[in-house]
């Protein structure tokens, strides 16, 4: 039996230009299912979109590279999603998750001022 592999990861330089992305519109672009993408937000601490009250998850332009990282170390990689975890730690992770969630405030708070 073979498993279907996502194609190729896109160049960082041929991505979409956009604020906010919706998950089927990243799903489109990584070429991953969206309960993979949901999946992978319980596995990944600094994969976690912005949901508005709605529940529908808004990614950055960040979260759709940390995406596009992710899925590199598990498909093209061979990592497990253990060993994924460990490799995206041991270049800072924690306190690039300390960031992101300062950075994911502030554009709530923005979000909220625009309404």
């Amino acid at each position: 039996m073979s498993l279907r592999q996502p194609p190729l990861t896109p160049s960082p330089h041929h991505l979409p230009s956009k604020l906010f992305y919706r998950i089927g519109e990243i799903s489109r672009i990584t070429g991953l299912e969206p309960y993979i993408l949901r999946y992978w937000e319980t596995e990944f601490p600094h994969l976690r979109p912005e949901k508005r009250k709605s529940g529908q998850r808004l990614y950055t332009r960040k979260d759709l590279e940390n995406i596009l990282q992710v899925k590199e170390l598990l498909y093209r990689d061979g990592f497990t999603i253990t060993g994924a975890k460990k490799k995206l730690r041991g270049k800072g992770g924690r306190d690039a998750d300390s960031v992101i969630e300062a950075a994911k405030k502030e554009i709530r708070e923005l979000i909220e001022l625009l309404k």
